[in-house]
């Protein structure tokens, strides 16, 4: 019986039972922003790092962390996001899945391709 209490606290305590994070963000690279003093992590994207260069199928250098930052940033402009909180990553970072109104932000960037690789916590 020693048990129930404390499986009780981490039931309340599970990042996937917390409340959701509404507020504006601030684009940190393509797959992390801010919102409200909380660092957030889209959830189940990888995007590539904000200085990272790729390869585009002509085999030319480009800047894939700056477009994929900078396609993030003008998709949220100034509108509210609303981040239901799945897990905490190893850098102290909420993950979450964010919506702007109904639209799966997570599931944009994928489909845009600035997903890098499915990404586990």
């Amino acid at each position: 019986m020693r048990t129930l209490p404390l499986l009780a606290l981490l039931l309340l305590t599970t990042p996937a039972l917390a409340e959701p994070i509404v507020g504006q963000a601030s684009v940190i690279d393509g797959d992390t922003f801010e919102v409200r003093g909380t660092r957030i992590r889209l959830h189940g994207i990888d995007a590539p790092e904000s200085g990272q260069r790729c390869k585009d199928a002509a085999g030319k250098d480009y800047r894939c962390g700056q477009v994929a930052a900078l396609a993030l940033a003008d998709r949220i402009g100034k509108r509210v996001l609303t981040c239901d909180p799945r897990d905490t990553d190893r850098y102290g970072r909420v993950v979450a899945v964010c919506r702007i109104g109904s639209e799966d932000l997570n599931a944009w960037m994928a489909c845009e391709g600035h997903n890098r690789r499915p990404h586990r916590s």
